[in-house]
């Protein structure tokens, strides 16, 4: 594909780099359109998004090590290299990042967590899908060989060299896979948005959508160091898979008891507040 946009000199200007950073930009504007509508002051929730950006970035990079120690403990050197500093590193990694940041920061501020988080998983599944076109641009996170009709070949000297990715070799889109789904799941998070009963329940749905995506997608990657388990029958990626997915539903689970017990006392008081008028 085009995993290098253009290069002046010494200044190189990569597909990903810029699709992702539309992505971030698209997300930050509609994190903070959204964020009146959920009551929450829009400039705290645009500052939230760039801390998160950052912190999304460190911990991303950090996963990316660990998830690989083997190597960088060999080559302490490539931990600061060049390659490291334009490398977005991990998603997971970037998303538990985001999660610590956005807790530090509503405890700072005093803001409600669940609302800002419902904010900021409403919006994230669209700089995803852009940065997952990125990814497609650059040759990364590629998928496994297969002969189906809809398969990629990459033919970039330059996507071999960068992300290691097979050339003239047919396989899984499996970066536009994951681009559509996210897409796919930005317009659900919106239809569920616009009938929101409870906090909580669009980071709940989120997590269960995208654990749901990333744990089915996985098993058409081909990419190496995702830290495969069990004798490789699944990655390290598809037990946080599940793990979001778990935590998604009880988010459901908790929301939907609260709301219950909610409009059960408001009844109450309701039909207490009649009983006395009659009186």
């Amino acid at each position: 594909m085009y995993p290098i946009l253009a290069q002046a000199g010494p200044i190189t200007i990569y597909t990903y780099g810029v699709l992702l950073t539309i992505g971030v930009i698209l997300e930050l504007c509609y994190a903070r359109r959204q964020a009146a509508r959920a009551g929450l002051p829009p400039r705290a929730i645009w500052n939230l998004g760039v801390y998160m950006i950052f912190g999304a970035l460190i911990a991303s990079k950090l996963w990316l090590i660990f998830s690989d120690w083997s190597y960088y403990a060999a080559n302490p050197r490539d931990v600061f290299s060049l390659t490291m500093f334009q490398s977005a590193g991990t998603f997971y990694g970037g998303l538990f990042g985001a999660i610590l940041t956005a807790f530090a920061y509503v405890r700072w501020r005093k803001l409600p967590l669940l609302p800002v988080l419902d904010v900021a998983a409403a919006a994230l599944p669209l700089s995803h899908a852009i940065g997952r076109l990125g990814c497609f641009a650059a040759g990364c996170c590629f998928g496994k060989p297969t002969a189906l009709p809809w398969s990629v070949t990459f033919t970039s000297q330059a996507a071999e060299r960068l992300a290691g990715t097979p050339l003239h070799t047919p396989l899984h889109p499996t970066q536009l896979y994951e681009a559509a789904a996210e897409l796919l799941n930005f317009f659900l998070l919106i239809w569920i948005g616009a009938r929101q009963k409870f906090p909580g329940q669009i980071l709940g749905a989120y997590f269960v959508l995208y654990g749901l995506e990333r744990g089915g997608i996985e098993f058409f990657r081909g990419d190496p160091g995702r830290t495969m388990l069990f004798h490789e029958s699944v990655s390290l990626m598809q037990i946080v898979s599940a793990a979001l997915v778990a935590v998604g539903v009880f988010l459901w689970w908790r929301g939907v008891h609260v709301s219950e017990g909610l409009a059960d006392a408001a009844s109450l008081g309701q039909s207490l507040d009649s009983r006395d008028a009659v009186n």
